[in-house]
């Protein structure tokens, strides 16, 4: 026989309260989770403020205590390495921290591809190496050339994620972009297969409202605090994000009005979140629809010139907002 290895409940160790947090109550000790949001929402701050926490033990955003401090490690694929250095140092000024000898790691290396095998052993290496407390990918779209849209080819990256929290006993936060698009729940706005949102144990979610820029936090396995209006504020030595007050809830009347809720919007916020052409079938899980109701729809869309058809994938017309 080669039966998995069981235990009784009560036999399993109970995780201790003061572990329960990695900064609370923003992030759950060795949670993975993404931290989203539309562009220029300043995903990319707010995950070197969450950086410059840990690695400091400062508190996040000056307010929120980081109970397990250490280690950092860092894969920042859109912006160069001086302009991230300069960033965290902004950041660890306005915290009041010694930049010097702050224990953020980045890799240097031009690409990081956790769809390819090679480089995944070269990140397990990394981490395996450093044992970070967190480790931050920013943004996903980054980190790979599969089809977002596809929870087939989504989900092993994810899986792989998790099995290097599990392994390593770190926490992992993957910056990713969300739509431009209203929703009741944050995370139904993020880009490609609902696996991403379906993944998270703690989530971070960036928009603008009016005008001002809503951080909302997201929880598997504890309740969430009530979403804040963050800033970007700049001064001779630093620039950092501030927290500016507590959100106002979403009206009744804006969650009427929430897209997406026929089929044509479902299909067209698919597309407008789509970084290239995609399948009718990744349309067809993106938006959550019968595969005979994406059928009706796409046909219906073509016929009114408000997609595009090439070889079997979809997108909007280049002239389409």
């Amino acid at each position: 026989m080669n039966a998995f290895p069981t235990r009784r409940a009560s036999e399993l160790e109970a995780s201790a309260p003061q572990e329960r947090w990695l900064v609370e109550p923003l992030w759950a000790d060795q949670a993975v989770g993404i931290l989203g949001g539309e562009p220029k929402s300043c995903k990319s701050m707010l995950a070197l403020e969450l950086a410059v926490a840990v690695a400091s033990g400062a508190p996040c955003l000056r307010r929120f205590p980081v109970t397990r401090p250490g280690i950092v490690l860092l894969f920042a694929g859109e912006d160069a390495l001086p302009v991230v250095r300069s960033r965290l140092e902004m950041i660890a000024r306005a915290s009041g921290v010694d930049f010097v000898r702050l224990e953020v790691h980045l890799i240097t290396a031009p690409t990081l591809r956790i769809d390819i095998e090679e480089q995944r052993r070269r990140l397990s290496d990394t981490v395996d190496q450093l044992r970070p407390r967190l480790l931050v990918l920013d943004p996903f779209v980054r980190l790979h050339r599969i089809d977002e849209n596809l929870a087939a080819e989504v989900t092993p990256l994810l899986a792989f994620l998790r099995d290097l929290q599990r392994r390593f006993q770190t926490a992992v936060a993957l910056v990713h972009h969300a739509r431009k698009t209203a929703h009741v729940r944050p995370g139904q706005a993020l880009r490609g297969s609902s696996e991403l949102h379906a993944w998270g144990d703690s989530n971070l979610y960036l928009n603008r409202r009016h005008n001002q820029l809503l951080l909302t936090v997201e929880h598997r396995a504890a309740p969430a605090p009530e979403p804040l209006v963050l800033e970007l504020r700049a001064t001779e030595e630093t620039l950092a994000l501030e927290i500016a007050g507590s959100a106002e809830p979403l009206s009744e009347d804006l969650n009427r009005q929430v897209p997406g809720t026929s089929p044509a919007d479902r299909v067209l916020q698919a597309l407008s979140g789509a970084a290239r052409p995609i399948t009718r079938r990744a349309l067809r899980e993106s938006s959550r629809m019968r595969a005979s109701t994406v059928g009706q729809t796409l046909a219906q869309l073509l016929q009114d010139g408000k997609i595009e058809e090439e070889n079997g994938r979809y997108r909007l017309p280049p002239t389409m907002p």
